[in-house]
């Protein structure tokens, strides 16, 4: 019974070969009294220490952090801890970690467990509404590391080859988490702690946030029965202050009387323009923006043990995890239009010809947007498993286990029926006589002229007596993941090795909604009513004073700030009509279920032995695996596309259209051998070889039924091409044959540098194809006989036929009771134009004679192949005694499929996003209770999405450098101090298109400092 009692100890104590497959050969350890036991953590040394065993005596390439590792790190969450490791690489949002990338892969291709068992992920944000680089609309299966704190984690571990017994999904990595249990470290341990936040971008929060953390772990005193319980609140308000291009149209220079042409002018205003033939482009419009957000996390963990024996060890654990966001974000919106209004535009010299210079000026006044969002969601994760270790004798060990968890994001905002994600009120100032932009520098700047004379209070200022509503509107998007897992492992070991065997179940199922984002008309786009809302409502912001790092230039920046709930009631109170109301639309968009239910089997054998002298391990397995998928949408099929005005649309669906269920059946199975070798070169070099298959499963999002997106910008009299998208239930996972060598010289105690090399050979990467096709019988009036007659009748007058222009033109023929002369009373002037456009009821809809709508549809399809290879270096080092040391690595990743920046807009592509070069460097101190630590995180601009908006454009993520520092002294064995900084030289995010001058999304980011104690009882 002693050996028996011994190897629970080691084996059980150590998950990291029962439970999470990283095989430390024991049997060596089974025939002797000298097992391997868990480093005790006492320090950041040693925490390294553990981290460099984890990798030096696992089977296949793994990288670890521990405890001690994570809480000296000056990081908020996982992500941030996580990419330290070689080859981890993250995405941040309000510069904060939440997603990672590991070898080129991103969340949705990586595996990520708690203790073993697979995590669900759900991710919804902002209703889904697209306004800018943060919003999410669910389907996801990127787990999101911004839900769980540093605090109360044991370990995670870097699984970067795989293994049988490991579940699929993770072609970049397994990433496992692991929790403190308390029969792992007998007796009474409590601790607390406390930060006091300052978030320097903070504005409109508190200076200052708190946050608490603790663990007790306690066991009797035969150490058979233990309870462990973590919990920590973490509080932050931050903010940003940024820049956005909502979309950039990609043309084909040639005619400027052609309609397909963007800017449509044929006057002499072009300067440097692009060469017949030439790709060029124009941007949707400029906005600056700024943000206030609330977070509030909470994370719990209880954990029960009971050892009824020496051979039976039983574990129930349960984790509760809660994000809570509320937000409050603002736009400075300025438009560019084309046609006559347009009167000068100079290009840059790059390939793709990009305005850098445009200038406008109106016959009268256009408005300047002044957007204000409310946006709130809580993510919340419950898990909750059991497991049951039997050692049935000296050699055979079982383990038992179940889980089930579920991960919900959902919408918590205010609505008096379903919650909202975003509320956003339309509101703006039409005073705008002339504008300009300048898109050559980091942050496009701009210049208006205004004159609130004719349409404002006439006081010479604007202000908010020259404020007006135009449209409000209501989102709502959720996703919910549940996933129930049962596993039945066992472990035969014998003298040379072990043979490991297993059986699982898991049933996943998937559902995420949006609610259709109807446009609820207030004072319309023109801006109707200028100084209708009370007095106090609308506070004056100086928004390009915000900008702490970035040049605002010329621009004005005058913005304004209001509560955008008490905005859109009033905005209800001033019009009313059956079709508003505070509230989201009750039709789904989307309302999609995705079920997949997995059997899987799988064994493997590890031996170990000499070769030549040399010890050397080896792992061979292969595991089976069978997923039967079940995809049903719940579809409400639109009625048409409205055109409100230019180029405004909005999807209107008949209450009355029944909903029609469509449901997809699909399965497919697979052989997943793998293989790892390594051998002791010497007492101090080890070298390593693996081989594995992996599989990673297609996003939720496209193994949807139904289609969706249906939009336009534009008619399609003038060129412009309504969209939508469809999805692919049979989708296939995506296959990888992965191959890495690597080697590892552990030159001192603590001390080892490294060198690996991997390929990964995928096959059936989702690409996306795009097929002409019509949906529901919906009709476009854009492009039938009255559009027709409408442009007809604008050449016969001298009158440029845009989108504007055609519009206008077609209402008024539709109005013979107002413009009894037909065409003849058309003057194009802006006093028209806005009663044309802004006239309720006067809205273009389809008619029985008007062409079916055709959209370029987007589908996913499994037809391409790629290769992805790279190499890692790492290198840790104590220098003696001192107390000092660091770490450094270097990933490089490349992959021979890019994105084409010169193809065409009309063509979607295929390419490799993620891929990106990281680099670390720690400065470590650890002596006598002081503890120091630098660390520098660099990110090489990485392709970040392909086939992006309108003209299946790339957005590009640039390079990004990262310090965080931060300082500890334990005053005694019971007390430690802290300060920490992260971002302290207040690094900023940007996001550009086919060329830098195409700026996506800019935000200006700033440092966070916190001062905090740590306290052991």
């Amino acid at each position: 019974m002693n050996k028996q009692h011994t190897f629970r100890q080691s084996i059980v104590n150590k998950a990291v070969s029962v439970i999470l497959g990283t095989v430390v050969i024991l049997p060596a350890t089974a025939q002797t009294e000298d097992p391997v036991e868990v480093i005790e953590v006492t320090g950041l040394r040693s925490s390294l220490a553990e981290a460099a065993s984890i990798k030096r005596n696992s089977v296949g390439v793994v990288d670890a952090i521990s405890a001690e590792d994570i809480g000296k790190f000056p990081d908020t969450n996982l992500a941030e801890s996580l990419q330290r490791i070689t080859g981890v690489s993250i995405s941040r949002t309000n510069g904060e970690g939440n997603e990672i990338t590991v070898r080129g892969f991103g969340g949705g291709n990586n595996m990520i467990t708690l203790n073993g068992r697979m995590m669900p992920a759900a991710q919804t944000y902002g209703g889904g509404s697209g306004a800018d680089g943060t919003t999410r609309g669910g389907s996801t299966r990127a787990f999101d590391f911004a839900n769980l704190a540093s605090e109360g984690i044991r370990g995670v571990e870097v699984y970067k080859t795989s293994k049988a017994n490991i579940a699929t999904g993770g072609i970049g990595a397994t990433v496992n988490i692991k929790t403190a249990r308390p029969l792992d470290a007998p007796g009474f341990r409590s601790t607390i702690g406390a930060k006091a936040v300052h978030d320097t971008t903070n504005r409109a929060g508190d200076d200052v946030t708190p946050e608490l953390s603790g663990l007790i772990s306690w066991t009797d005193d035969d150490a058979k029965f233990g309870v462990s319980l973590t919990g920590s609140v973490q509080e932050r308000h931050s903010g940003y202050v940024g820049a956005t291009v909502n979309d950039w149209n990609i043309g084909t220079w040639g005619d400027p009387n052609d309609p397909d042409t963007l800017f449509n002018n044929s006057g002499d205003i072009y300067e440097n323009a692009p060469e017949v033939g030439q790709l060029y482009a124009r941007p949707n419009d400029l906005r600056y923006a700024f943000s206030d957000t609330e977070r509030t996390r909470t994370n719990a963990q209880l954990t029960l043990q009971y050892a009824a024996s020496d051979n039976l060890v039983a574990t129930l654990d349960y984790l509760y995890a809660e994000n809570d966001i509320q937000e409050h974000r603002g736009e400075i919106g300025n438009w560019v239009q084309n046609g006559s209004n347009v009167t000068a535009v100079v290009f840059d010299d790059g390939p793709i010809a990009t305005p850098i210079y445009i200038a406008e000026s109106y016959p009268g006044t256009v408005d300047e947007g002044y957007e204000q969002q409310w946006r709130e969601q809580t993510n919340t994760l419950n898990s909750v498993g059991i497991n049951l270790e039997y050692f049935a004798s000296d050699n055979l060990l079982l383990s038992l286990d179940a889980h089930n968890s579920k991960m919900e994001s959902l919408p918590t905002g205010p609505s008096d029926n379903a919650a909202s994600g975003e509320i956003a009120v339309g509101i703006g100032s039409p005073t705008v006589t002339s504008r300009e932009w300048w898109f050559d520098t980091e942050l496009p700047t701009y210049r208006n002229v205004y004159d609130d004379s004719a349409r404002g209070n006439g006081n010479g200022v604007v202000d908010a007596g020259d404020v007006g509503s135009s449209i409000l509107r209501f989102r709502h998007a959720s996703q919910e993941t549940e996933i129930s897992q049962l596993k039945l492992d066992g472990k035969w070991m014998f003298d040379s090795g072990e043979f490991d065997f297993g059986v699982e179940t898991r049933a996943m199922e998937m559902i995420a909604r949006q609610t259709a984002g109807d446009n609820m008309t207030l004072g319309n786009w023109g801006i109707a009513n200028p100084g209708e809302f009370s007095e106090g409502l609308l506070q004056p912001l100086d928004v390009a004073g915000l900008f702490d790092d970035f040049d605002t230039g010329q621009s004005q920046g005058m913005g304004f700030v209001a509560d955008p709930v008490a905005l859109a009631r009033e905005g209800l109170e001033l019009y009313p009509s059956d079709a508003n109301y505070f509230g989201v639309s009750n039709i789904f968009s989307t309302n999609d279920v995705v079920k997949e239910d997995t059997m899987a089997a799988y064994f493997q054998v590890a031996l170990s032995g000499e070769l030549g002298n040399m010890p050397v391990n080896f792992l061979a397995g292969v595991r089976y695996e069978k997923t039967d998928v079940t995809s049903t949408s719940l579809v409400t099929p639109p009625s048409y596309l409205i055109w409100e005005n230019n180029n405004d649309f909005s999807l209107y669906t008949d209450p009355d259209t029944d909903t029609i269920p469509l449901s997809v059946d699909a399965d497919y199975d697979h052989v997943l051998p793998s293989f790892d070798f390594d051998v002791m070169l010497t007492d101090e070099v080890k070298a390593r070889f693996s081989y594995s298959k992996t599989i990673a499963r297609a996003g939720y999002g496209d193994l949807r039924v139904s289609p969706s997106g249906f939009g336009t910008s534009g008619s399609t009299l003038n060129g412009t091409r309504p969209t939508a998208s469809s999805s692919n239930p049979a989708l296939l996972p995506l296959e990888s044959d992965n191959f890495d060598v690597s080697a590892e010289w552990y030159f001192e105690e603590n001390s080892y540098a490294s060198i690996g090399f991997f390929e990964k050979r995928v096959a059936n990467f989702i690409g996306t194809g795009q097929e002409d096709r019509t949906f529901f019988d919906i009709l476009d009036q854009t492009n039938g006989p009255r559009a027709l007659a409408a442009a007809e009748a604008l050449r016969d007058r001298g009158y440029a036929v845009d989108d504007t222009s055609l519009f206008a033109m077609m209402v008024l023929l539709e109005h013979p009771e107002a413009f009894p002369n037909g065409a003849d009373d058309y003057t194009g002037s802006s006093e028209q134009l806005l009663q044309l456009g802004e006239t309720p009821g006067w809205d273009i809809v389809p008619e029985e004679g008007d062409p079916e709508m055709v959209f370029r549809t987007s589908l996913p399809q499994n037809n391409r192949e790629a290769k992805l290879y790279g190499a890692e270096l790492a290198v840790q080092h104590f220098f003696g005694e001192s107390g000092f040391g660091f770490q450094a690595n270097y990933t490089l990743v490349r992959g021979d499929i890019g994105f084409d920046n010169n193809g065409s807009p009309d063509v979607s592509q295929f390419a490799l996003a993620g891929l990106s070069d990281t680099a670390n460097f720690v400065f470590i101190y650890d002596k006598d209770g002081l503890t120091a630590r630098v660390a520098y995180n660099w990110r090489d601009e990485y392709l970040n999405r392909i086939n992006y908006r309108g003209s299946n454009n790339p957005t590009y993520v640039e390079s990004y450098a990262q310090i965080d520092a931060n300082v500890s002294y334990a005053i005694n064995e019971q007390l430690t101090v802290f300060v920490e900084g992260i971002n302290i030289t207040g690094e900023n995010r940007r996001e550009h298109g086919r060329t830098e001058n195409q700026l996506w999304y800019l935000e200006d980011l700033g440092a966070r400092y916190q001062l905090g104690a740590r306290y052991n009882f």
